[in-house]
């Protein structure tokens, strides 16, 4: 089977359909314990504590937080996957121009992926 514009368009269009469905599902059962485990608590909103640290260390403590079933972390892990969503959407597309031999297209997306890229390793922890 040949790879055409059409199907990668499809793809797209399903990566984008089926990601904002997987979050909406994946916030709702993360809010959900969450609020079960939480209920009672208050929040101080007059103190603020700066959390700065590396991308790495983020995700990591989102997936051991998932894997312990901590509502705030899996809330988190729902905002990975919308963050994560057009990023793969971005991915496709840029395989579609190759695929087309659109070379301004890939040119301006691979810019995209490398602002994108900076943004995320320079913006945590720096």
């Amino acid at each position: 089977m040949q790879v055409t514009d059409k199907i990668i368009q499809k793809i797209i269009g399903n990566v984008l359909k089926y990601g904002v469905r997987s979050v909406l599902i994946i916030s709702i059962i993360g809010g959900l314990i969450f609020l079960f485990n939480h209920a009672d608590e208050t929040v101080a909103y007059g103190r603020f504590t700066e959390n700065d640290r590396s991308i790495v260390d983020v995700v990591s403590g989102i997936l051991k937080g998932v894997v312990d079933l901590q509502g705030r972390a899996i809330i988190y892990l729902a905002i990975l996957v919308l963050f994560c969503t057009p990023l793969l959407r971005l991915l496709l597309s840029l395989l579609s121009f190759m695929l087309e031999g659109d070379k301004l297209y890939v040119f301006i997306t691979s810019i995209v992926l490398v602002i994108i890229g900076f943004s995320m390793y320079f913006g945590f922890g720096h």
